[in-house]
């Protein structure tokens, strides 16, 4: 099997709510040296049958702009190492 990782985020032109709250609460609580904050997600998937790093990454890909990500306000980046099959 082979994990391959997608990091999901904003884009950089959507407001990011989420993240304008924890910054204020972390400033609150101290961390004055915070001045952005953009929230994400990571999602790992376990592939079988994915010898072909190329063609993983077209498939996860695809999974993401059909379910993973809203690619209208979402933008993702899929890494996978040459090592990561167990």
């Amino acid at each position: 099997m082979r994990r391959v990782t997608v990091l999901i985020r904003l884009k950089e032109t959507v407001d990011d709510a989420q993240g304008r709250v924890v910054c204020q609460a972390l400033k609150d609580l101290g961390f004055s040296a915070v001045a952005q904050v953009r929230i994400g997600k990571v999602i790992d998937l376990w592939l079988e049958d994915a010898d072909d790093l190329e063609q993983t990454k077209k498939m996860v890909a695809q999974m993401c702009q059909v379910l993973l990500a809203n690619p209208v306000i979402e933008e993702f980046e899929v890494w996978q190492e040459e090592g990561s099959q167990r």
